[in-house]
């Protein structure tokens, strides 16, 4: 996740949330999330177009943004 942190540095905000806080819990009700780790890419109007659980591929992710950032 690091590096695909890195790799969308001015592209992208990255935010990490716990779901063992209460943001995080909120987070998690509000997006379905079943279980950890999950990776939810959101658009510029908060609507989920890409959801990863368990291990994240970056390529995907790249992907998405690129599209998102080209509409």
């Amino acid at each position: 996740m690091d590096g695909l942190e890195r790799d969308l540095t001015g592209k992208a905000e990255v935010l990490r949330l716990d779901v063992l806080t209460r943001i995080g819990r909120e987070a998690a009700v509000r997006y379905g999330v079943r279980g950890t780790p999950t990776l939810i890419l959101l658009d510029g109007r908060g609507v989920p177009v890409l959801t990863q659980v368990g291990i994240i591929r970056p390529s995907p992710i790249k992907k998405n943004i690129d599209a998102l950032l080209t509409q």
